[in-house]
């Protein structure tokens, strides 16, 4: 039997836990050969290694290839018959744009508000995640679906479906709708449905039976979301940590993400101080930002009870 402990002293976001596995060992080919049985349109995962407080960890970031393809069309030169007549109403636009993502970033997650609000992102989590994609708003029924459709191994099908139930059932609750309407804005985003799905995937290519997890710690603070400024930790993320263990922090930032708080409470078995077990394999995922007096790593300890 294979067991995992995240150490998620920096907090839990979907792209910090992903990149954690892979740097453990999880096969990214594999991974993305597998991702690629999901609907999701074009995209592509960016891996590359980043220094966190002098601590060497990966960084995942997914790319949506169409909302790229969009920028890049948006940044070309305008003709010059119609500069004059566009000139200032592009510009507004533009930087109401950004300021549009911004605050979407503001969030991941993971990750990214990770929120079902995806709040995951990061509430995008300015946590973790720097994307500006979330604007497709998927139902839960829809990812359910497509997770059903993909053929994926079983157990790989039902850790993601498990995930996003929890997600679903705290957003239901939070905004008063029925679970099968929910619509998740940016956790229906294409980088949580990867983070999710691609966490199912690296735990089977890890063999990992059973997680366990340290105390959550959520952050303070506030994040930007559709509906406006909410506390931190959000509602729905607030709502899937019940009965889990949280850890107290200073930092003025959103930790965990929706996405993040849906894996804890989802897959992991029991929340503590590392069980007994002989470690055979360490990996650290990092988020997007700095953090003042720690390294904004998640690490991950592989091995057997």
């Amino acid at each position: 039997m294979r067991i995992a402990y995240l150490d998620c002293f920096s907090g839990l976001s979907g792209d910090m836990l992903l990149a954690a596995l892979v740097d453990a060992g999880a096969d990214r080919g594999r991974i993305e050969q597998e991702l690629r049985k999901l609907p999701l349109g074009p995209f592509r995962l960016e891996w590359k290694t980043v220094v966190k407080k002098g601590v060497s960890a990966l960084k995942l970031d997914v790319v949506d290839e169409e909302q790229e393809r969009a920028r890049e069309l948006k940044k070309l030169p305008v003709l010059a018959g119609h500069h004059h007549g566009h000139g200032d109403h592009g510009h507004e636009h533009d930087h109401g744009h950004h300021h549009h993502d911004h605050g979407h970033h503001h969030h991941d997650h993971g990750h990214h508000h990770d929120h079902g609000h995806h709040h995951d992102h990061g509430h995008h989590h300015d946590h973790d995640h720097h994307h500006d994609h979330g604007h497709h708003h998927r139902r839960y029924k829809e990812i359910a679906e497509m997770i059903d459709a993909a053929e994926l191994a079983p157990r790989v099908a039902a850790r993601a479906q498990a995930v996003f139930e929890k997600i679903a059932v705290a957003e239901a609750k939070i905004h008063n709708v029925p679970v099968e309407t929910v619509h998740f804005h940016e956790v229906g985003a294409l980088d949580s449905i990867v983070d999710v799905v691609g966490i199912a995937l690296a735990l089977e290519e890890l063999e990992i039976d059973q997680l366990y997890a340290g105390p959550v710690p959520t952050g303070n603070g506030y994040v930007r979301c559709d509906h406006g400024l909410y506390p931190v930790p959000a509602p729905a993320t607030m709502e899937m940590l019940k009965g889990i263990p949280l850890r107290r922090t200073n930092i003025q930032k959103e930790l965990t993400t929706p996405t993040g708080a849906g894996v804890a409470a989802a897959l992991v078995r029991e929340f503590g101080p590392l069980p007994a077990m002989t470690v055979e394999a360490i990996g650290y995922g990092a988020g997007t930002r700095d953090l003042p007096d720690q390294p904004n790593v998640l690490r991950v300890l592989i091995g057997r009870p």
